[in-house]
């Protein structure tokens, strides 16, 4: 993987947008070019960001009145040699998937998060199977709960997908796109606001009545170099992964990009990923963020031997004394396997230290350390186990 760099996957070529023009334009140009991206440039020419076809769907704004510079977001510019690790780790730390390649100061092309995985799962990587990168034990939604309830299952846990079980089985999959395109764009809203929250009918219907199914599956012991093409083949950006016709697991693109990132790291040693969006964390908060994990992982360092945390922290806009509300997500990806939890609460400390906390009792409660007893005797205190007993 080491002798592949940038230049050998990204594209050639992108198309122009002005910060002045109105999104209309970005969507005709993304209907009839399908590009990944579209670069952005102020009036007088020059590169000032990009700008995604999704990020115009999801902000429900009115693309023939809004311009381009009210969702025109920076990414961090990358050179043609930089190897495809550590274009992988500017992305999450970004939050962009689409990153521009510059040679100096002129823009060659575009390299995305797609780019990236097929150039990776091409090397011997690709023969991995994906129970070693899923995420298991996903959240899931009851085909007869409401979209509004599928809604508030993202927001808790910063998800972007879900899917949907009848009778314990699955029977469809859900995604944010999937509620904005079928349930809030045909109503034609005059009034424009946050999709949580809005007393809006729709929201009640069934998750099953907006579901996408079939549902394009794979198994545990499916390479990773087939389950990147069948996301390629059939357009979708999640698998769930099934096995004897049970859930358990699921992956997205992020799950492939989570290990290329660390595929350059040489020492076998834990390591903290952080990427931020619309949350000014200042040093103090970032101290005590890594002295917590610190502290987290000198308990399972035995265990694990290596792993990368990362972190994915946002606000939701909502202030309370100018406390901002703050929603935090975390992914342990280590030698033995993968966790996540997330919390949600007033300030950047106190959200952590909560999602922090309920990532140690899904580690304890896990096939890898249900065995021990030094473990399980930790887990039971930590859910209330009267002390006499153990």
């Amino acid at each position: 993987m080491s002798s592949i760099s940038v230049k050998d996957v990204c594209s050639k070529g992108f198309s122009t947008v002005y910060e002045s023009d109105a999104l209309s334009r970005c969507l005709d140009l993304f209907k009839k070019e399908v590009p990944p991206v579209l670069a952005v440039l102020n009036d007088r020419g020059k590169y000032v960001g990009v700008i995604a076809r999704r990020w115009i769907i999801r902000s429900r704004l009115d693309p023939a009145t809004t311009k381009v510079k009210t969702l025109v977001r920076p990414a961090p510019k990358v050179d043609p040699d930089v190897p495809l690790s550590k274009a992988a780790k500017l992305m999450i730390e970004s939050g962009v998937r689409q990153l521009p390649v510059f040679e100096g100061k002129k823009l060659l092309g575009f390299v995305t998060d797609e780019n990236i995985i097929h150039g990776v799962v091409t090397q011997e990587w690709g023969s991995t199977e994906i129970k070693e990168i899923m995420t298991k034990a996903p959240y899931v939604i009851e085909a007869n709960r409401s979209v509004g309830a599928v809604l508030s299952l993202f927001r808790e846990h910063g998800i972007s997908h879900v899917p949907v079980v009848d009778e314990g089985k699955l029977a469809g999959i859900i995604s944010l796109q999937d509620i904005i395109e079928q349930v809030f764009q045909p109503r034609h809203r005059q009034t424009l606001g946050e999709i949580v929250g809005e007393k809006v009918p729709m929201l009640n219907i069934p998750a099953k009545g907006i579901m996408t199914y079939p549902v394009i599956t794979v198994q545990p012991e499916t390479t990773l170099k087939e389950a990147e093409k069948k996301m390629h083949d059939f357009d979708v950006s999640c698998l769930p992964v099934v096995a004897k016709e049970r859930l358990v697991g699921i992956v997205t693109k992020l799950d492939f990009l989570e290990p290329i990132s660390q595929m350059e790291v040489s020492e076998r040693k834990f390591t903290v990923q952080f990427a931020v969006k619309d949350v000014k964390v200042n040093p103090d908060e970032q101290s005590f963020m890594m002295n917590e994990f610190d502290t987290f992982i000198r308990k399972y360092k035995d265990v694990f031997e290596t792993g990368t945390l990362f972190a994915y922290i946002k606000t939701h806009g909502t202030n309370y004394k100018g406390v901002p509300l703050i929603h935090c997500r975390l992914q342990l990806r280590t030698v033995r396997g993968s966790f996540f939890s997330s919390g949600e609460g007033w300030g950047v400390e106190p959200t952590f230290r909560v999602a922090l906390d309920r990532l140690d009792k899904r580690i304890l409660r896990s096939k890898e350390l249900e065995h021990d007893p030094t473990y399980a005797r930790d887990y039971l205190r930590k859910v209330g186990f009267p002390q006499e007993i153990l």
